[in-house]
């Protein structure tokens, strides 16, 4: 497999070609993010229920982008605290059955209950909270993208270089972890290592989820000048 691939074990015409660095490595890298996204389109091409977002935008936000009707605003951390700490399933009830000025369904009665607990999930997540998006009861559950994974989780630590973490950018710090192996570098992510939790600390992250976030960071770093 490409991602199995490195300097040590490529052919002398590979290591003449492209020199003793990680460079033919990180290539085979690039390959394996290209190959990886285009499976994640095709995965979502098949997907039909809306996400935390979507219905934020379409339902949700007609109140709760301004706080009309004395719903809780996006973005007001205290309000949404207090609802919070009554957990996704008060909250979904509440929503479900309407509340106050709230009706059913937030009056859109389309929306399937996991629709209704992925919008108040997506504002909670907007105002502090660090929940996870609930999965289809009914459908596979689509894999999230490398993209997605790191701008959730990964960037509280990759983009600063908290506590060790290789920052995203610094390509130095990439290559240097990449010298065991690619393979080797998700194994690491997956069991935890130094400061870093097993995977990241999101413990439903699969393992291909967890190759593509890194396959990401990579890449984004490959990139910098």
């Amino acid at each position: 497999m490409l991602a199995g691939l490195s300097i040590d074990r490529a052919s002398p015409a590979a290591r003449a070609r492209y020199g003793a660095s990680s460079a033919f490595h990180l290539r085979a890298l690039f390959m394996l993010l290209m190959l990886g996204s285009a499976a994640d389109v095709s995965v979502a091409a098949q997907w039909s229920e809306r996400s935390g977002a979507q219905v934020y935008e379409q339902v949700c936000a007609t109140c709760h982008a301004s706080g009309a009707n004395g719903a809780p605003k996006v973005g007001d951390r205290k309000a949404w605290a207090a609802r919070s700490a009554q957990g996704l399933n008060s909250l979904t009830q509440h929503a479900l059955e309407g509340i106050r000025n709230m009706p059913p369904h937030g009056g859109n009665f389309k929306l399937t209950d996991v629709e209704i607990e992925r919008g108040i999930t997506y504002m909670v997540n907007r105002s502090g909270g660090h929940w996870t998006e609930p999965s289809s009861r009914t459908r596979p559950v689509a894999d999230r993208t490398g993209e997605q994974i790191v701008k959730q989780r990964c960037v509280e630590c990759h983009g600063s270089g908290k506590d060790g973490a290789p920052r995203i950018g610094d390509k130095d710090a990439w290559i240097a972890r990449l010298k065991p192996g690619f393979d080797s570098l998700v194994r690491s992510a997956i069991n935890g290592h130094g400061a870093m939790p097993p995977r990241g600390g999101m413990a439903n992250l699969t393992d291909p989820e967890m190759r593509s976030a890194i396959a990401y960071m990579v890449d984004q770093s490959l990139r910098s000048k």
